[in-house]
Order: structure tokens, then C-alpha cells, then sequence
């Protein structure tokens, strides 16, 4: 991989903001909200700058108030903003929700039903939804060691998915390692026949060197059962493919290689927002360190707790020699961790209960 790049990973997509329910309760009973951001894309960048990594964001915000909030709080974290475009006809996109977020592919409730969570979005005809590979800085996009993307923003409107096809088809030589995280949202693609999203993510999977899809999303979006095989042999071009297993790991092929599974630690959940983003991020920084496969993974595991440990997207990251010593632990020990709220702050590993020797690396 590249190392003379300026920048180590340009993320490219939409962030919103986010209104947080004061209390807890279905939003029409919400009475105030608390601000703040969301953006998968953004989600990645902010996690690797605060881990000391050289991060990108690209996007387009509106010229209100509300896109000079996004631009502002995602620079604080460290990450270079100059490509992000201002629109001055469309909006910024915005959403509200409730904790957590429906499982991937779950139905909303049927009518009277009260919803386990709720996420609702007002982001359609958003300044991010105007991106195009007409309009968008390529240079800025390819400048950096990885391109990381979602298919969040395939689905945002025909000019992204334009955009989309344009930086996951043939690639130049040199080019940047081109990373896809699937994060198949049922609900932005109904605009779209139902066949069409999923076969869209599956099309712009095969393009990328390395791919993020959890087990429930290929269930969902491909109807692949059967575990992490069953997924491979469904997506079997992408040279790194990571098979997300929730609670229980993480499963990677890399290659015509033997598949490498790297078990989740226990971790006492106080929202799940963000640790999809975040187990990215996790194993971007190790990927870009050259570290062995499990411990890309268990890189992953160890950015998504601190993320499962806060109630919004992004965490507060332990230090690199901190994650690396828990990285480096034995199975056993590994297995008897437990991290919780307050962990990437707190001496040593942070670990709940029982805590596990932690040798040096």
C-alpha cells in the first residue's frame, strides 16, 4: 500500500443532523431534543483522526446553519474538511430517533404497534443527494492510501449512484485501496423496485478491494444463509471480504486464504449506533499498520466497544498502546475481557469483572 499518500482515508458520503429524544419515550411524546451528528461515512473519518490517523471527509452540506454545524464538529475531531461543497439551493439532511436503530431488514411495526425504536429522516432532495461524478473533487477522492465508502450513498439518488459506480469500476493502477462497507438501509431503497438495491450493493461489492457486509445483511439484501462461507462464495471477488457476526465476531477472507474468525469481547451495551462505523475504522487503522488479519479484527472489536459504550455515534478512542495490548492478548484472556462504559478512559484495559493480565507489546 501507498505510504507517500498526504492522506491516509477520504470518506466519501452524506452526514445529517441528529436530534436526540430529551427522554426516553415514542418521538410523538418527545417533547425537546438534544443535537448532534450522524453520518456513516463521517462516523469512519472522525474515529481514525482520533486515533491519529490522516482522515478525509468529502460531502456536500447545505449553506445554513446546519451544514456549517456538521463541517465545524466533524474538524474538531481532527478530520480535514476542505473538499466538503456548500449547495446553496439544497438542504442539509436531518433525522431524529430514539436509541438504537431497527435490526437490518426488520419491517416497522405494523399500524398501532408501538416500535421498538424509531428513525425518521428528512433528507431527501439533501445537498448530499446532489453529488455526481460531475461535481465532486476526484482528486481530493483519490488521494489517500483508502477510498472508504457506504451503500448508504448509492441509494441516495441517481447522480450518487453515478458517482458510486464511477469510484468502484476500473481503477488505476497506484490507486487508492478501495473499502465498502454494504450498511443496506431497507428503507432508502424503496424509491426503488425491491429487487433493485440489493443487486445494486451486490454490483458495487464485486468492484472494491475490500468489503464490510454483516451476516444478517446478506441474509437480508441477498438471501445468503449459511454463514461466513456461504457469503464468500456469494461475493467472491473482493480481495479482503469482512462478514460482521454481531455479538459473536467477525469472520475475514483474505484471498483464495482460509477464513480467520476473531471472537467479539463482552461488552455491556449502552447504545448500538455508530459500532458498525466504528468496527471499520478499527480494522482500517490496523489495515493500514500491515497488522495480521485477527488482529485487524480484533482492532475492529476494540473500536466498535468503545463505540457500544456511549449513548451516540462517536467515542472517546483509547490509545493506540492501549488497544494494542489488549490486541495482543491470549485466547483465554481475550475471552474472560469485558469492557463498559467509561473503558478507553480508565488505566490498563478497563475490563468489568474479572481482569485479564495484559502483557506487554
Amino acid at each position: 500500500m501507498d505510504t507517500t499518500c498526504d492522506v491516509d482515508v477520504v470518506c466519501l458520503g452524506e452526514s445529517m443532523i441528529t436530534f436526540l429524544p430529551g427522554r426516553p419515550g415514542p418521538l410523538a411524546d418527545v417533547p425537546s431534543f438534544d443535537r448532534s451528528i450522524g453520518g456513516a461515512e463521517s462516523n469512519v473519518a472522525c474515529a481514525l483522526a482520533r486515533a491519529g490517523y490522516r482522515a478525509r471527509w468529502v460531502s456536500r452540506v447545505g449553506a445554513d446553519g446546519f451544514g456549517e454545524h456538521l463541517v465545524r464538529t466533524v474538524a474538531a475531531h481532527g478530520v480535514d474538511v476542505a473538499a466538503v461543497q456548500r449547495d446553496p439551493v439544497r438542504p442539509t439532511g436531518v433525522y431524529f430517533r430514539t436509541d438504537g436503530e431497527r435490526p437490518t431488514g426488520e419491517p416497522a411495526a405494523p399500524d398501532g404497534a408501538q416500535p421498538l425504536s424509531e428513525v425518521v429522516y428528512y433528507r431527501a432532495g439533501s445537498a448530499a443527494s446532489a453529488m455526481s461524478p460531475a461535481n465532486m473533487p476526484h482528486a481530493a477522492l483519490t488521494a489517500g492510501r483508502v477510498l472508504h465508502l457506504t451503500g448508504i450513498t448509492a441509494a441516495l439518488s441517481a447522480d450518487c449512484l453515478a458517482l458510486m459506480r464511477a469510484l468502484t469500476g476500473e481503477r488505476a493502477a497506484g490507486g487508492p485501496l478501495v473499502s465498502f462497507d454494504v450498511n443496506y438501509r431497507v428503507d432508502l431503497w424503496r424509491r426503488e423496485p425491491a429487487a433493485a438495491g440489493p443487486a445494486v450493493l451486490l454490483d458495487l461489492a464485486r468492484g472494491c478491494d475490500l468489503v464490510f457486509v454483516g451476516e444478517d445483511e446478506a441474509a437480508a439484501a441477498w438471501g445468503v444463509d449459511g454463514g461466513p462461507d456461504a457469503v464468500r462464495r456469494a461475493l467472491p471477488e473482493p480481495g479482503v471480504l469482512v462478514v460482521k457476526q454481531g455479538g459473536a465476531g467477525a469472520t475475514a477472507f483474505v484471498g483464495d486464504g482460509p477464513a480467520v474468525f476473531a471472537a467479539a469481547p463482552r461488552v455491556d451495551v449502552v447504545s448500538p449506533v455508530g459500532a458498525g462505523d466504528a468496527f471499520a475504522a478499527g480494522f482500517l487503522a490496523a489495515t493500514l499498520r500491515g497488522l495480521p488479519v485477527r488482529d485487524r479484527l480484533r482492532h475492529g472489536h476494540v473500536t466498535a466497544a468503545a463505540a457500544l459504550t456511549v449513548p451516540g455515534d462517536l467515542a472517546v478512542p483509547c490509545t493506540r498502546e492501549h488497544a494494542d495490548r489488549l490486541v495482543a492478548l491470549d485466547d483465554a484472556a481475550w475471552e474472560r475481557l469485558r469492557l463498559g462504559p467509561g473503558w478507553t478512559t480508565r488505566g490498563r484495559d478497563g475490563a468489568q469483572g474479572e481482569e485479564p493480565e495484559v502483557p506487554s507489546v
